[in-house]
């Protein structure tokens, strides 16, 4: 499972092992600094029910891989897959919050009249 490193992980200088008692921690969260938003930079499919990925965590850098199982595997995916809606969710409230302040503005131009034909 965790710590059998991939001949790749080693060709690009992938980081240090986790503890041991990290190999039950859920792959999103990072065993050095805790953050939750650890991800993979590259993974290939090991056999049939396993997956060979590799980590990194954009808080403190650490960065490592392993064979991980499909149960394990899918829970990551999972993970990622809501951490990707959460991204989506505020993207949308952000655009929405943006096109309302600059509707708001024009509104405004229109009524005190700032705004010519020639503006146009």
């Amino acid at each position: 499972m965790y710590g059998e490193t991939s001949d790749a992980s080693a060709a690009r200088g992938v980081g240090s092992r986790p503890e041991p008692s990290a190999r039950t921690r859920p792959l999103h969260v990072c065993p050095a600094c805790a953050s939750k938003l650890v991800y993979p930079v590259w993974w290939e499919e090991q056999g049939h029910d396993h997956w060979s990925i590799e980590l990194r965590c954009p808080d403190c850098e650490w960065a490592d891989g392993g064979v991980f199982c499909q149960r394990q595997a899918d829970a990551f995916d999972h993970e990622l897959d809501r951490g990707t809606d959460d991204v989506m969710a505020d993207l949308d409230r952000l655009v929405r919050a943006n096109m309302t302040d600059v509707t708001d503005r024009f509104a405004r131009a229109l009524a005190a009249g700032a705004i010519l034909p020639e503006d146009f």
